[in-house]
């Protein structure tokens, strides 16, 4: 019998955990299964091989995938005639839309079954969106609770599989444990600053948010600051906007890696949006959701949104349970007032926890074991099966 061969793509940090997340319950029911594409060190544990650094599909913005397009691609196509070649027994492919969902339709077309994990944010924005889902998509995991009935009314075959970092972070962190880990100091105020995992949300965010936390500095000196980046690339990124910024010597610990310590250990967070907010929601912390990104992009973007949220703690709300500051509105004194209150009012840091834990408990599912579940039926079905 040939070697089952399961072709995916992540583009960025985020995307590598949750598609480590699957592989973890996929690759104990096919142990000789090669599994190949693009992605990262969460899905190398489960013997992933990358045929391109992940960090090459890792840009966001309109005008700052243009930039990149053609050699975006040119990945895209020649992994295409790879797979048509290959005709793996499956292609799933983990966010990343506008890369995943074009390749996801060819390969379809091909007969080859094609599972879109993550879907897009179609109920935020660019809901048309649904449409070239249904061409591209044979079946959609999906990780909201919402969401499954949103596709099937499409007549697109939906899983809800729960949100893996529901499963991943526990439903009561563990804050002393976390500060030992990171030496910081178990007695003390601790700030998380994640300015994002991409080169482009550093570029825009990351200046800003430390001035910020200078600022907050000024009104305690005490405070701890600690800056989990996602690589080695993104810190020495990190770190030249600073000094380029002048603010290089705001006494802040850089880590690589190691995110859900530093949000566990943290009081309140900084943060991007994107995934990392609603880790920091799990994590049941208090914090402040900022955003910038190229004029341009902003100015055709804020005119799409169906909806008066980008976070996703708010958006899972339906209410703006945490203050969200974007573009303009995002300046280092609105940040810093915002996060002091964050910070500093305890009835609002019991509120959040007690929101957030209702939230944890509506999204946790054993997304691992749905996920493979979903994915290995579909490989049944298929004629060139397993």
């Amino acid at each position: 019998m040939e070697k089952t061969v399961i072709a995916m793509v992540a583009g960025e940090a985020s995307g590598d955990l949750l598609a480590g997340r699957l592989l973890s319950g996929l690759r104990p029911q096919l142990p000789d299964a090669y599994i190949h594409g693009i992605g990262g060190a969460s899905m190398a544990q489960y013997g992933f091989v990358s045929d391109w650094p992940m960090e090459k599909l890792s840009v966001r913005g309109l005008f700052e995938v243009l930039a990149h397009y053609r050699e975006l691609k040119g990945i895209q196509t020649t992994l295409r005639d790879r797979l048509l070649a290959e005709r793996p027994s499956v292609f799933i492919g983990v966010d990343a839309p506008d890369f995943n969902l074009g390749l996801e339709a060819q390969l379809k077309t091909a007969g080859i079954p094609t599972m879109h994990f993550i879907g897009p944010s179609i109920w935020a924005w660019r809901g048309a969106r649904i449409k070239k889902i249904a061409r591209a998509a044979s079946h959609m995991l999906v990780i909201f609770p919402f969401e499954e009935a949103i596709y099937r009314e499409a007549g697109i075959p939906a899983t809800y599989v729960g949100h893996p970092l529901a499963q991943v972070i526990p439903l009561e962190p563990d804050q002393a444990a976390a500060r030992v880990a990171l030496n910081l100091p178990v007695d003390a105020k601790v700030i998380a600053i994640l300015p994002g995992s991409r080169m482009s949300e550093l570029k825009y965010n990351a200046v800003a948010f430390v001035q910020a936390a200078k600022l907050l500095l000024q009104r305690d000196s005490n405070l701890t600051l600690v800056a989990p980046m996602a690589g080695e690339a993104q810190r020495r990124y990190f770190m030249e906007l600073l000094t380029q910024a002048g603010v290089h010597d705001v006494p802040l610990t850089v880590i690589d890696g190691k995110s859900h310590l530093a949000l566990a250990a943290a009081d309140a967070v900084l943060v991007a949006s994107g995934t990392a907010s609603l880790e920091v929601a799990l994590f049941k912390k208090p914090m402040v959701i900022a955003y910038k990104m190229m004029t341009a992009s902003w100015h055709v973007l804020r005119h799409m949104a169906y909806q008066p949220w980008i976070g996703l703690p708010n958006i899972l709300a339906r209410e703006f349970l945490v203050p969200e500051l974007l573009q303009d509105a995002a300046t280092p004194t609105a940040l810093a007032d915002a996060l002091w209150f964050q910070l500093q009012d305890e009835a609002n840091r019991e509120r959040l926890e007690h929101r957030f834990t209702e939230m944890h408990h509506t999204l946790l599912r054993d997304t691992a074991a749905e996920g493979a579940r979903a994915v290995l039926e579909l490989i049944d079905r298929s004629p060139q099966g397993r």
